[in-house]
């Protein structure tokens, strides 16, 4: 193992110990692996050059997929994670149905519409929120809404190539009326599949059309709200900053979707860049890279160690 590899990692392959995946997060330091260990909820940071040499865990008595527990949220407005109590299989998304029903963030999604939240969601929700239009390799463009604490890292975990603020509420209602307003009666959607994300960045479009085609849309949208007859917002004209780490990911190269899956099997990937949940990823004695849904861990356990990948023969037919 390298000298450079995080203490946690370190720990992590000496132990011999699994950890459940709850997904990848990012902050202004970069992406980390978010995991559930014996000691409880960790980051593993993610960095350039890092190897990750894990094997999913199957078979008897282990689930494709573990519920990842629930969320919480304190009287001052901070969610906070709960493992499941039980280790039970996902049944519903992540989560088993006990998990589900004590999930508070559960109500944000609606709260615009029904005022129905816990106190602490409230809270959450009083605090400013930002409406911001993001646009994926494919030109796919979104409409979409950031909390004041995650206004950068959003889109940061969204994926996004190119995004803009187009609005700022006083809270998280009023942003949403906002969001259901644009995607009702404009072009950007609220939602774009993770597959389909994944798929645009084997053959992401040149920069510039993303940067044109999201430009353009920022300012139909601003324009838009701009003229509704809702208070507690206004219309503001903010680019996003992509992290760097990202620009490989971004650009066209010489690559290709790794072959194997991620539901089992050893692996033993480079990181090189990411953007969202996407890994572009080198493997021993293998001349080019390859993108990787990291987001596919989500719910399953590793084990880290010195693994490898054995890939299919006659690679140069994958690029």
């Amino acid at each position: 193992m390298s000298e450079q590899a995080p203490p946690l990692l370190v720990k992590l392959v000496q132990h011999q110990s699994a950890a459940l995946v709850r997904g990848v997060s990012w902050s202004a330091e970069g992406p980390s692996l978010s995991l559930t260990t014996d000691d409880g909820d960790a980051q593993l940071p993610l960095v350039p050059g890092q190897w990750l040499k894990f094997e999913v865990l199957r078979g008897d008595g282990v689930p494709a997929r573990h519920c990842l527990g629930f969320a919480l949220v304190n009287v001052s407005g901070q969610p906070h994670h709960v493992p499941c109590p039980t280790g039970q299989p996902a049944e519903r998304g992540f989560q088993c149905g006990a998990c589900f029903g004590k999930d508070e963030m559960r109500y944000m999604h609606d709260f615009h519409r029904s005022g129905i939240a816990p106190p602490g969601l409230k809270t959450y929700l009083a605090q400013r929120h930002w409406l911001y239009i993001a646009t994926f390799a494919d030109g796919t463009t979104k409409v979409g809404t950031a909390s004041e604490p995650s206004k950068w890292r959003r889109l940061a975990e969204q994926g996004a190539l190119v995004a803009r603020y187009v609005a700022l509420a006083r809270d998280g209602s009023v942003v949403r009326h906002l969001e259901d307003s644009v995607s009702t009666n404009l072009p950007p959607t609220q939602f774009v599949r993770g597959a389909a994300k994944f798929a645009a960045l084997l053959h992401p479009r040149p920069p510039l059309h993303l940067e044109q085609t999201n430009k353009a849309m920022a300012s139909v949208v601003r324009d838009y709200v701009g003229g509704l007859a809702l208070e507690g917002f206004h219309t503001v004209d903010e680019q996003w900053e992509r992290s760097v780490f990202s620009d490989a990911v971004a650009g066209p190269s010489r690559r290709a979707a790794y072959p194997q899956p991620l539901d089992s099997g050893a692996h033993g990937i480079r990181l090189d860049s990411m953007l969202g949940l996407t890994a572009l990823v080198g493997v021993d004695d293998v001349d080019g890279e390859f993108l990787l849904d990291l987001g596919a861990l989500k719910g399953r356990k590793i084990r880290f160690g010195e693994y490898k990948s054995t890939l299919p023969a006659l690679q140069e037919s994958l690029f």
